[in-house]
């Protein structure tokens, strides 16, 4: 019996500390590179003024889709409040569908002031995993097949994740100053490339944590020869 329990024990355990990591990520990006949101005055909105009022539906639906998409793997949630567990879900799902495009559609539009074409295509390859990976996992569940939804959402999620990831990584290593466009679309591809590669680890991880053990099939040979009739 220990070694059913440890099992999902183990599994709560981990779980909590990737969550844990993944918001200290979160605290730190948005004190490293996002406090200007709330400094009117920073001289970053001179780079943003083009098409600051695009940021506006990017920024909300990501926000939503980063910080609804935890309480989407709980397993507690999902049995008790599964109202609950649809409508955040449908959220994170609108969420990226929206972000991803306005994504691309920001990229493109900074080109005007520097960027490189090359980093609007990482930007594009991006969008296009999430969008995927999200609609699938969508489809998934609108058929009932929920095993393989939360597969698809998993592999969604890590994809939604380098939006942190490039600028914890850029910003932690110092990479980030001076600032560099090559340095920055090496991280970004980097992050884009192993995203799946994380989300499927992630789903292995759990199947293995959460599987129990087979139990053990006596062969006939020992069964005849323990029988109390011999």
């Amino acid at each position: 019996m220990a070694g059913a329990t440890d099992g999902p024990q183990s599994l709560f355990r981990a779980k909590y500390v990737v969550f844990a990591f993944i918001a200290a990520m979160t605290a730190y990006v948005l004190y490293h590179n996002e406090h200007f949101l709330i400094d009117a005055a920073h001289p970053v909105w001179q780079h943003y003024e083009p098409y600051k009022w695009w940021l506006l539906p990017h920024g909300v639906a990501g926000a939503c889709a980063l910080i609804l998409a935890p309480m989407q793997f709980s397993e507690r949630l999902r049995s008790r409040f599964t109202t609950l567990h649809r409508v955040t879900g449908s959220i994170y799902v609108i969420g990226a569908l929206i972000l991803a495009p306005l994504g691309v559609y920001i990229q493109f539009l900074d080109e005007a002031q520097g960027a490189t074409r090359s980093f609007t295509i990482a930007a594009t390859v991006d969008a296009i995993l999430l969008m995927t990976t999200t609609a699938i996992g969508l489809v998934f569940a609108l058929k009932g097949m929920f095993p393989q939804h939360r597969q698809w959402m998993m592999r969604s999620y890590a994809v939604s994740l380098t939006f942190i990831e490039i600028r914890f990584i850029l910003g932690v290593t110092g990479l980030d100053q001076p600032f560099d466009w090559a340095t920055l679309e090496v991280v970004v591809w980097t992050c884009v490339a192993l995203s799946i590669l994380v989300g499927d680890l992630a789903n292995q991880w759990y199947d293995l944590a959460s599987a129990r053990p087979r139990p053990v099939r006596t062969g006939r040979a020992e069964t005849v020869a323990l029988s109390p009739a011999e």
